[in-house]
């Protein structure tokens, strides 16, 4: 069983369902090509997190291509690792899929993600000779010059991207409530401006550029801690 958030992108809202069966499709995936057990992947955590977006990639690649592709990868938190530091596996719409079938198959799954025009970003075939990457990540990087990494969050923040940061803070000891539930409320900015203040940052309780590079680098991959929720 799964706690699992959805963040709606279109109306700026984080729906919960509060327990959902690893059998059970992802909410928004259509015609069971999704399940809950394939998007956690090999993650232990019993709260996962996507948004309507990144569902509603997936199901125009799952039709595109019209046959079950293999998940190799989808969600991971921060603190597990196994990805860069703002990898957008974390914020959970980032998939790598394909592992198991053939080099051919795996250029028309490719292909399919690209035809659709859905995902943020395909990464070329000459980066992933052996799987297919695609990801929905939304917003404007707080970091200028690239395409990559996590959007400036403030108060009143909503998002995938906030419940890495309630996730990071809390597992490096700042406390941003009891539950992850992606809402950048007053716990979250007084946690963020603890942090700001320990690790020589600007105490101002925004994360950006340069918070998002101190925090994604202090925890990736340190493993649960006895502060970390969920």
């Amino acid at each position: 069983m799964a706690r699992l958030l959805i963040y709606d992108n279109y109306t700026d809202r984080v729906f919960t369902y509060p327990t959902v069966d690893e059998n059970d499709s992802m909410p928004y995936s259509t015609e069971s090509t999704l399940l809950v057990r394939e998007f956690r992947g090999q993650s232990g955590s019993p709260t996962l997190w996507t948004t309507t977006s990144a569902m509603e990639a997936w199901n125009l690649t799952r039709r595109r291509y019209g046959r079950g592709i293999h998940v190799g990868y989808a969600f991971r938190r921060i603190w597990e690792g196994g990805h860069g530091t703002r990898s957008q596996h974390y914020a959970g719409v980032s998939f790598d899929v394909g592992q198991t079938t053939t080099a051919e198959h795996r250029t028309e799954i490719f292909n399919a993600a690209l035809r659709t025009g859905a995902w943020g970003y395909v990464e070329p075939l000459s980066l992933t000779p052996t799987w297919v990457h695609f990801d929905r990540r939304y917003g404007v990087p707080a970091c200028s010059g690239t395409t990559s990494g996590y959007p400036t969050l403030r108060r009143g923040s909503r998002g995938c991207y906030v419940m890495i940061l309630q996730d990071a803070l809390s597992t490096l000891g700042y406390p941003t409530g009891e539950r992850i539930d992606g809402v950048f409320g007053v716990l979250t900015e007084n946690a963020l401006k603890g942090y700001q203040r320990r690790n020589w940052l600007t105490a101002d309780g925004v994360c950006g550029c340069n918070s998002w590079a101190k925090i994604s680098t202090s925890v990736l991959g340190v493993g649960r801690t006895a502060t970390t929720i969920d």
